[in-house]
């Protein structure tokens, strides 16, 4: 009966202690934690929708230090500015960045304003907070009368504050 009991309490430590490994079964830490498709998820403030981001799949790595969700099948993202005109952005591939709430577009990256300007970018990032646009990778910004190439693209969602940087091509000035 002794040799039935320290068994017993011997297997009962040896499968606690191993309790951590067991629950890490099939879970890597370089995989995500979860997988949505077909996702459409909307940033409201003071109950107005400012932003919608739509993707055919979303990867979640909430697990990590700093989490992040992945879009590897590209996203389409309206932008609402205060009058409630909307800005889209299409890209190929985006990563959005729980603490900071920076959104990183990357890949033939096409935003058109209501305006009807128009970025062509390979890189965008889109600070929610801020509701601010930019990259240093090379852009392209056609608007009503100008083809600007530049070296890099800085805007409030609006284009009203809209900056190409390190311009190269040819613009159109009032006198």
């Amino acid at each position: 009966m002794n040799i039935v009991t320290v068994f017993t309490v011997t297997m009962f430590f040896s499968c606690k202690s191993n309790l951590d490994e067991v629950s890490k079964i099939g879970v890597s830490e370089n995989e995500p934690i979860g997988v949505a498709e077909n996702i459409n998820l909307k940033r409201t403030d003071s109950g107005r929708v400012i932003a919608n981001l739509v993707s055919p799949k979303m990867l979640d790595f909430s697990n990590r230090d700093f989490a992040y969700n992945e879009f590897p099948d590209g996203v389409h993202l309206d932008l609402y500015d205060e009058n409630n005109q909307k800005s889209t952005v299409i890209a190929d591939y985006a990563i959005v960045y729980d603490k900071t709430n920076l959104i990183d577009m990357q890949g033939n990256v096409i935003l058109a304003s209501h305006k009807k300007d128009t970025l062509f970018a390979e890189q965008l990032f889109y600070d929610q907070e801020r509701e601010w646009l930019f990259t240093n990778q090379p852009v392209t910004f056609i608007s009503a009368n100008n083809v600007i190439n530049g070296g890099g693209f800085d805007s409030d969602i609006e284009f009203n504050q809209a900056q190409v940087l390190a311009v190269d091509g040819a613009i159109t000035l009032d006198e």
